[in-house]
């Protein structure tokens, strides 16, 4: 039920799904004042939701900093790689798609080469309403993995979890088997990272974050970091409220 209350939060928290009905309510009103009124509202959040500089701003503030290696430190006996960043629904289904926030995994990959991390457990199931299609995405990310000639023996997966709640508390269960694994790296995108770690540290693990992912850009003075209109300024809306929301329903109901 829980999985399936969060789908449709998403949904109602969309900006573009705001727009579409508040010029809708515009459209079949009766009365002329309400109805520049509404039209007026659908135009000023247009220019807020499209402007570049105020998301970027926003999420700037929201994200956690980028993790220097030397600040790292290490080696760490293991990374946690959450997934969230495939696409299953894509066919055909004889390779891997990966969408935003791949950078996860190439910051997994880097880490373990650079020594700063001795495997990877890849955390994560199925993030589809209808189950998972084939194979599950920690299964694909291995796959990748395994073509970068990571050794099996250094690949965990954690294949069950559907959420970042479920992440931590099936982690946990897999390194009960492992009481050699003291010091985790946790590696997700930055504006998931306080939810993920406060999801982890609930379940009593305590990883050091490494943020990836990342959605922002650096600031910058040029007019069109402020003036230009972006349509992906909206997506980047969602983004934030969707995961503002997930923090406080998680806080509340105590898993972070």
């Amino acid at each position: 039920m829980f999985f399936l209350l969060s789908k449709l939060l998403d949904f109602l928290l969309l900006p573009a799904l705001w727009l579409l009905g508040l010029l809708l309510a515009a459209l079949l009103t009766r009365r002329p004042a309400r109805r520049r009124t509404l039209l007026l509202v659908v135009l000023g959040l247009f220019l807020l939701g499209t402007n570049n500089a105020l998301v970027n701003e926003a999420l700037l503030a929201w994200e956690l900093p980028p993790v220097g290696l030397r600040r790292l430190g290490g080696p760490h006996d293991a990374g946690v790689l959450l997934t969230g960043i495939g696409d299953g629904r894509k066919s055909p289904h004889d390779r891997v798609y990966l969408g935003r926030g791949a950078d996860r995994l190439t910051n997994a990959l880097w880490l373990y080469r650079a020594g700063r991390i001795r495997r990877i457990i890849i955390s994560g199931g199925s993030g589809l309403l209808e189950g998972a299609r084939g194979r599950t995405e920690a299964r694909e990310l291995y796959v990748l993995l395994r073509l970068a000639d990571v050794p099996a023996r250094d690949i965990w997966l954690e294949e069950r979890s559907r959420n970042t709640r479920e992440n931590a508390l099936y982690t946990k269960e897999l390194l009960a088997h492992h009481p050699d694994v003291k010091s985790l790296v946790l590696i997700t995108s930055a504006f998931h990272q306080r939810r993920a770690l406060g999801c982890f540290q609930r379940v009593g693990l305590h990883p050091t974050p490494f943020p990836a992912g990342f959605v922002t850009t650096d600031r910058s003075a040029a007019p069109s970091y402020w003036l230009i209109p972006d349509a992906d300024a909206l997506s980047r809306w969602s983004l934030l409220l969707h995961e503002l929301s997930g923090y406080v329903v998680y806080r509340v109901l105590g898993y972070a």
